[in-house]
């Protein structure tokens, strides 16, 4: 995806996931997700779904999961609302894009970073290096996008 800011809103925290309306069967897809820990596995669900219905390969799927699962979890657990999971493969080359937005960082931690061992946590980034040919992040004003391209075998 390119660089340039999103320009939706976003509706309430309580507001129900919802998928956005495209004509194309890959176009790109935005979720919003309540700030709860439950959304990881809900987003998790959402994007083995729609990659199914893509036609990804197995393969891609489980790592794409993880990479959800490792971006939605920090954003849960160090970053304020709203939360969005963005979903695009490229037509052009295939690879798929993976975002998640937040609300930037928080002073006050989730359950599970204040829980545990200082060893027991950074492993996120190491995993979303080792999957994805590309990742990073984009901070705007009042959001912070944080995104991982990865090679989409069909």
């Amino acid at each position: 995806m390119d660089a340039s800011p999103h320009t939706e809103t976003a509706p309430p925290p309580t507001a129900p996931v919802q998928a956005a309306t495209h004509t194309q069967a890959n176009a790109p897809r935005i979720w919003w997700l309540p700030h709860h820990p439950e959304s990881a596995g809900t987003a998790r669900r959402i994007a083995g779904a729609v990659l199914h219905t893509w036609n990804i390969d197995d393969d891609t799927i489980d790592q794409a999961l993880l990479v959800v699962s490792e971006l939605v979890t920090n954003a849960l657990e160090h970053a304020l609302p709203p939360l969005a999971l963005h979903l695009h493969q490229a037509e052009d080359d295939g690879t798929l894009h993976i975002e998640v937005d937040d609300g930037g960082p928080t002073d006050n931690h989730g359950t599970w970073a204040t829980s545990c061992a200082p060893e027991e946590r950074g492993r996120g980034v190491a995993i979303i290096t080792l999957l994805a040919s590309a990742h990073g992040t984009r901070i705007l004003a009042h959001t912070v996008t944080y995104w991982a391209i990865l090679p989409a075998a069909r």
